[in-house]
C-alpha cells in the first residue's frame, strides 16, 4: 500500500490545502488521484477521503472543508500535519452501512447504482452519509434506490418521495 511521509502544511485557501509535489506524484504517478487522508493536529486526528487536484500552475491542492477545521480544531495560519495513504476504498468513500444494506437486498437499485460514473456514487453515498440517525439513513437510501430505479438523474430529486 503506498503512504507518504508525514508532511506539515497550513490551509491555502478558506476550503484547500497545497500537497507537496513528492507526495503528490507519490500516488500520481501510479494513477491514484484519491487518497486516504489522516489530518493531526495538537493531539487531534481525523481521517478521510478526497482528491488530488493537478491546477495549471503546476501546483497541487486537496479539499479540506470547513467541517474538517473545526473537527482537527484548525484555523488559517494553523500548520498541522498531513499523511496520505492510498485509497483502497471500492468508491473512494467509505460506503454507509444502511445504504449498503439497502443496495444488497435490491438487485435493480445496485445494478443501476453500479453502472453509474465513480462521481455519481460517491455524491449518492454522501447525500446518505450526511444523515446522522441510522433510521433516518435507512429511509433516505430506500427513497434514494426507489428514484434510482425510476430513472431519476438529478441529484435535487433523489430523496424526493413521489
Amino acid at each position: 500500500m503506498l503512504k507518504s511521509e508525514p508532511f506539515e502544511i497550513t490551509l491555502a485557501t478558506s476550503h484547500s490545502v497545497i500537497i507537496p509535489e513528492t507526495a503528490a506524484r507519490l500516488f500520481l504517478n501510479d494513477n491514484h488521484k484519491r487518497v486516504k487522508v489522516r489530518a493531526s493536529f495538537n493531539g487531534q486526528s481525523i481521517s478521510y477521503h478526497a482528491a488530488l487536484v493537478s491546477k495549471k500552475d503546476g501546483s497541487y491542492t486537496m479539499y479540506f472543508s470547513k467541517e474538517k477545521q473545526k473537527q482537527l480544531g484548525v484555523f488559517m495560519n494553523d500548520y498541522f500535519e498531513i499523511q496520505l495513504f492510498e485509497d483502497q476504498s471500492k468508491y473512494g468513500v467509505d460506503m454507509p452501512e444502511e445504504l449498503d444494506a439497502v443496495l444488497t437486498s435490491d438487485y435493480e437499485a445496485y445494478s443501476i447504482f453500479e453502472n453509474l460514473t465513480p462521481g455519481r456514487q460517491r455524491s449518492m453515498i454522501y447525500t446518505i452519509k450526511r444523515y446522522k440517525s441510522t433510521q433516518t439513513r435507512v429511509d433516505k437510501a430506500l427513497i434514494l434506490t426507489n428514484n434510482l430505479k425510476r430513472g431519476i438523474t438529478d441529484p435535487k430529486l433523489w430523496l424526493k418521495q413521489f
